[in-house]
């Protein structure tokens, strides 16, 4: 499907997760409209794009209305947007945003993105697997690092696995944070880093964090992905493995990632 497309609209929120596609849609020749969200966007990124608007975080319908107006028929997610703008009050929300909201029964985030996407539909756009131009960036299965986990972390991934899958069902995250079989974090709406540090400075060293992505992964949005960012938390919290779900995770700027763990020490497995 990828070879077919001439032109994609990019709803582009933080870290590299955007950069990385824009990058690798460049590389096919394919034209990027993208959208930025104040505060949570690079500010650098339009210039990676074929064309840029800055929206507000609330402002569904001008964001419609900009790829209507550029012709686009395709749409791409990439990167979070910081939800704490849902308890904001100086986040003003449009009309269009406004009657999405008041549909809701939760604001769980698959929710919410499934919400858009069917706006999104209605509007005469589809929104697409967020992966489709990133199947390199997949995790690899296997021992990534060069330390290998010891016999206690592989325990640690295994009952870590079960939990995460467990939480990822009802949407709560994608992360926990184990140690000893113990649950000592498990990532709500703070983000993977922020439950990282969290739990990690609980179980004091040599926690184990598992990522994984949910039973029923809508691709076309909230995929795991890890990083450079990931490591500098888990070594600011003293972490000892990161294990990751192959085939399912993205790993921005695999070579910094690795070089970063295999400095601190920390085994990073893809099961």
């Amino acid at each position: 499907m990828a070879d077919s497309i001439q032109q994609l609209g990019l709803i582009a929120g933080n870290g590299k997760f955007p950069i990385l596609f824009a990058r690798a849609a460049k590389s096919k020749n394919i034209k990027v409209i993208a959208a930025g969200i104040r505060g949570d966007t690079e500010f650098y990124f339009p210039y990676l794009v074929d064309r840029f608007a800055w929206f507000h975080p609330g402002e569904l319908r001008k964001l419609f209305s900009y790829f209507k107006s550029a012709g686009v028929r395709q749409v791409i997610m990439a990167g979070q947007v910081n939800p704490g703008n849902l308890f904001d009050d100086k986040v003003a929300m449009d009309e269009e945003f406004r009657d999405l909201f008041a549909a809701l029964n939760d604001r769980k985030a698959d929710t919410i993105f499934k919400a858009v996407a069917q706006r999104l539909e209605a509007n005469g756009m589809e929104l697409l697997d967020s992966t489709i131009l990133l199947n390199d960036y997949l995790a690899p299965k296997g021992t990534l690092t060069k330390r290998a986990p010891t016999t206690v972390e592989l325990e640690d991934i295994q009952f870590g696995f079960t939990i995460a899958k467990l939480m990822g069902g009802i949407d709560i995250g994608q992360t926990v944070v184990v140690k000893e079989k113990a649950i000592v974090a498990i990532e709500a709406m703070e983000g993977t880093d922020k439950a990282i540090l969290r739990g990690c400075t609980i179980a004091q060293k040599g926690a184990v964090v598992v990522k994984t992505s949910k039973p029923k992964q809508d691709d076309r949005f909230d995929v795991p992905v890890i990083g450079p960012k990931t490591i500098k938390a888990m070594i600011k919290g003293k972490g000892g493995c990161l294990a990751i779900e192959a085939g399912k995770t993205l790993v921005i700027d695999m070579d910094e990632t690795l070089r970063l763990a295999n400095r601190a020490g920390i085994s990073i497995v893809a099961a």
